[in-house]
């Protein structure tokens, strides 16, 4: 998991974020990214792809990320960002702001499976959540932040059990959807909320 990293700290780059996002698929809410740099010596095996560890592994490890990390930035592109610039431009778009947000400016960026338009060499790794500590860091800080909001958003209207969804699209949430109609915090691109707002 730190193979990537090593190549560039032979190379005396020091200052390497991983950047992921969560949130591309759900039909509600947004787009969360993170921006983390963690420090050369800094090695954790615990830490993987966020969607392969369970929610309390997940929670305990967004602690000790947060305890070790230089920095940590986070982007968020909203519903009706999406449905303005679609899924790909607006998670870019998150992305650049997590960077922007990052405290230190990383000297290279390590991508899971994106490329951005910013004055910052990088590598874009399909799969990188899974390949690189740093993207895996950042995959675990976007989706507890994500899934925060949605557990938000339970309270507010619990019939569409987003708790446990957390916005995608379940049987349970289709079901809602149909039932009680079509939120603000949903994305009217995605479907079948497209469908449902014609009707």
């Amino acid at each position: 998991m730190k193979e990537y990293e090593n190549e560039l700290y032979d190379k005396g780059i020091n200052l390497i974020a991983g950047i992921d996002e969560v949130g591309r698929g759900p039909l509600v809410g947004p787009v969360v990214c993170a921006c983390v740099i963690l420090p050369k010596d800094f090695y954790d095996e615990r830490i993987n792809d966020s969607k392969k560890l369970s929610e309390k592994k997940r929670n305990l490890l967004y602690d000790v990320i947060k305890e070790n990390a230089l920095s940590i930035g986070i982007g968020v592109s909203s519903e009706e960002v999406i449905d303005e610039i679609n899924i790909l431009e607006a998670t870019k778009k998150a992305m650049i702001e997590a960077i922007n947000n990052s405290k230190i400016k990383p000297e290279y960026l390590l991508i899971d499976a994106v490329k951005l338009n910013i004055d910052i060499p990088q590598k874009s790794i399909i799969k990188g959540d899974s390949k690189s500590q740093s993207i895996a860091a950042a995959s675990i800080i976007a989706k507890v932040t994500r899934d925060a909001m949605m557990y938000e958003l339970d309270k507010i209207h619990p019939e569409y059990d987003f708790a446990n969804n957390k916005g995608y699209g379940t049987k349970k949430h289709i079901e809602a959807l149909n039932k009680y109609g079509v939120l603000k915090e949903h994305r009217k691109t995605f479907e079948p909320v497209a469908s449902l707002i014609k009707k």
